[in-house]
């Protein structure tokens, strides 16, 4: 990993993300002998952070709704980390704007990124260069700080998408911090993140909490749920995510996702067609192309990433 120092990290929504780039710049630090610099937790709930705190994830504790104890834990912050759901990006960061110091950079681990661009520029305003958008590719199904691990960001992608505001200096120092956790850094314009995502992540999530859905409204639910299996169990893994978190999720990148739906349900009816007229060939010859695009992406790799659900 590169050499990376920091004095100061203040993490807002210290779960399985923000916990989890916590605990992966501390045991860096241990094993290469550093001493790790002030790890500061902000949360929604004073026991969010308590916990953090039980857990030595961070070294003290701030709330949101407190001036003093916000403008403390912001001062002399080298980095500031938004983990919490996209929706609260906007309001986030005119909360902390005050208070910000001008030598701050702060970036996000949001899923979407049009919209936080579009928030940042709202509330930051002529200071929105201290601001770099991320996206880290990486979670459980489980979240909260007590699923947080030091080894998650290893071997995953993470996403920046650099506004032409930001000095080139600044993104380099965020990307530095990625990599320290294991990482590896790509960069892509807000526009190309949500079209890819939409495709790769987000529509994933919303077609496995469907399935889910579809069995919940069937008279006999608890016989199909009773018989479920492990095709059932890998196909709704990422239905165990955070409602919330996708709810922002879909809100936030609707158009693009509405075009992968779109694309989805043509690719779905083709396959009803195929089925109602018996064409075996017509979908033995599809389910080959799949299974021939899914063995190569594994093989270049995929399978080390494949867990992308981002689970606060």
């Amino acid at each position: 990993m590169a050499a990376f120092t920091f004095n100061k990290l203040v993490i807002f929504g210290v779960g399985l993300i923000g916990g989890s780039l916590a605990r992966a710049l501390r045991e860096r630090a241990a094993l290469s002998g550093e001493i790790v610099g002030e790890i500061v937790g902000v949360g929604r709930s004073a026991k969010s952070v308590e916990r953090a705190l039980e857990l030595r994830v961070i070294d003290s504790a701030a709330s949101l709704d407190d001036d003093g104890a916000l403008g403390r834990a912001l001062r002399g912050a080298d980095f500031v980390l938004l983990a919490a759901p996209v929706a609260q990006t906007g309001p986030l960061l005119a909360r902390i704007a005050p208070f910000l110091d001008p030598a701050s950079l702060v970036t996000d681990a949001g899923s979407t990124k049009s919209d936080v661009v579009a928030a940042a520029r709202t509330a930051l305003g002529d200071r929105v260069a201290q601001f770099v958008p991320g996206h880290p590719i990486a979670g459980r199904e489980s979240s909260g700080v007590d699923a947080a691990l030091p080894d998650l960001y290893v071997n995953r992608n993470v996403v920046l998408c650099p506004l032409v505001e930001n000095p080139d200096e600044a993104v380099e120092r965020v990307a530095a911090m990625w990599r320290a956790t294991g990482a590896a850094v790509h960069r892509m314009n807000e526009a190309q993140h949500d079209r890819v995502f939409a495709a790769v992540s987000h529509l994933p999530h919303v077609l496995s909490f469907a399935l889910v859905e579809q069995i919940l409204e069937a008279p006999d639910a608890a016989l199909k749920f009773s018989f479920a299996a492990g095709g059932f169990r890998d196909f709704t893994r990422i239905a165990a995510s955070s409602p919330e978190m996708w709810r922002d999720v879909c809100l936030a990148n609707r158009t693009a996702l509405l075009a992968e739906l779109d694309a989805y349900t043509t690719v779905l009816a083709r396959f009803r067609a195929a089925i109602d007229a018996s064409d075996g060939a017509a979908l033995e010859a599809a389910f080959a192309r799949s299974r021939v695009a899914r063995t190569e992406w594994q093989e270049r790799g995929g399978q080390k990433r494949a867990d992308d659900t981002p689970a606060k």
